[in-house]
């Protein structure tokens, strides 16, 4: 199965803020103020972070959904930590699960292992090559 999946940005004039169609669906990218942004919308890694989150509670879901699990709403709340070190700043990304229902001790091992499965997880982690081209 060959698909392609697109996102389409165009960086307005005004500065940092940028328009994105996806599908029949549309978003707006923007900086804050004291990186010289306009401040009205998520910056770039907002959006990977919720994209991450997003990812996560679905795959999860569709796992519990297999084995007949209720876990309520389940919440990812995804965070780029900063770190000053001896090569620089290192970053890297938290994220905290939390579920409605109660959960054993079993499943959660399970749910943190199904976690790490999301396709944007993998893609951040580098399992997926990035091609740049200039048309």
């Amino acid at each position: 199965m060959n698909r392609t999946i697109t996102s389409e940005v165009t960086l307005t004039e005004k500065k940092y803020l940028a328009k994105a169609k996806m599908r029949n669906h549309f978003a707006v990218i923007d900086e804050p103020l004291e990186s010289g942004g306009t401040d009205t919308a998520p910056t770039p890694v907002e959006y990977l972070l919720t994209a991450i989150g997003g990812c996560v509670s679905i795959t999860l879901r569709m796992y519990a959904e297999r084995k007949g699990w209720d876990l309520g709403e389940i919440k990812v709340k995804v965070s780029q930590k900063e770190k000053l070190g001896p090569k620089g700043i290192k970053k890297s990304l938290v994220e905290e699960i939390s579920f409605e229902k109660e959960v054993t001790n079993e499943q959660r091992k399970k749910l943190i292992e199904i976690a790490g499965k999301c396709p944007i997880a993998k893609m951040v982690k580098g399992e997926t090559p990035i091609e740049s081209l200039i048309v």
